[in-house]
């Protein structure tokens, strides 16, 4: 038997669509995620129109995925805020907020990666 892998222990494929599914209830649920996929979506095609190098292709798909991931992470702490504190509480809407206030934060920087690469390759190639 491999250490710390009990009976009840996930294999990686079940673990894999455990994500799988949590990526679709996001999706289903979160308006925010679906911008957020279709602004990658823009971007990528927007790169393929351009005829990025792959150094600006990896920046983008950092960013996009990057992006996403901070979203998801947002999503995951909201449930978990209204699962401990379903009755409004002042720390509870704080932690959402700050939350969000990240996942902004770091769309704003994106945003301003996102002008340089495509700048860049507009004017600079």
């Amino acid at each position: 038997m491999i250490p710390g892998r009990g009976p009840n222990h996930p294999t990686f494929r079940r673990s894999f669509l455990f994500a799988v599914q949590g990526f679709r209830t996001a999706f289903s649920q979160e308006r925010n995620l679906k911008v957020m996929l279709a602004t990658g979506g823009a971007a990528l095609i927007a790169g393929a129109l351009i005829g990025l190098d792959p150094l600006s292709w990896a920046i983008i798909f950092v960013c996009c995925g990057v992006v996403i991931a901070a979203e998801l992470l947002n999503t995951a702490i909201e449930k978990v805020v209204d699962l401990v504190s379903p009755e409004f509480h002042p720390l509870a809407g704080q932690a959402k907020d700050i939350a969000a206030a990240a996942v902004w934060v770091l769309c704003v920087q994106v945003a301003i990666v996102g002008i340089i690469v495509f700048v860049h390759a507009l004017f600079f190639t």
